[in-house]
């Protein structure tokens, strides 16, 4: 089940936490599934996740990272992820893999701040709604310059990204 797709730079992602609770875009196109349904879904644990991310640097080229843990808490929680169960060919940054470092992490959109970075605030900075750290080592919701995976073979820089839940 596609959660995520991303085909372009531009800040399609740059919306309130109201439209990423329900979800917005095309399938086709740019699209968020919703993090209520996304919660759901998640919440017994049956699903992995997987992304896969084509680089910028060479368009031929598409890495995966997939987590056999994800969860993502309720709204009470703030959407708070729960992530770990590294495999892929997406690299690593510091020893890490670049979604993992936003393990524990509340969402954050530009009018719900629940970001690390004592800078402001990281959804504002980077045009797009995600479970920031201290802002990011993966900003596939974010605008060009900032949608990046750390660690990806090539270039942290990507033209395009899907987030799929996948069967355990």
């Amino acid at each position: 089940m596609l959660i995520q797709r991303k085909v372009n730079q531009y800040n399609f992602f740059d919306r309130s936490w109201a439209e990423f609770k329900v979800g917005f875009g095309d399938p086709s196109g740019n699209y968020w599934l919703g993090n209520e349904l996304l919660s759901q879904l998640t919440v017994n644990d049956s699903y992995k996740l997987r992304f896969d991310l084509q680089s910028r640097s060479n368009s031929n080229n598409w890495y995966w990272a997939e987590y056999s843990t994800f969860r993502v808490l309720s709204e009470a929680d703030n959407y708070t992820l729960q992530v770990s169960g590294y495999s892929g060919n997406a690299g690593s940054w510091l020893g890490k893999d670049a979604f993992n470092y936003h393990n524990g992490m509340m969402f954050t959109t530009y009018d719900r701040e629940n970001d690390r970075w004592s800078g402001g605030n990281c959804a504002v900075s980077h045009s797009g709604g995600f479970w920031y750290n201290n802002c990011y080592t993966c900003g596939v919701n974010a605008v060009h310059g900032s949608f990046i995976w750390y660690g990806l073979p090539g270039g942290r820089s990507l033209q395009s990204t899907r987030m799929w839940l996948q069967c355990k």
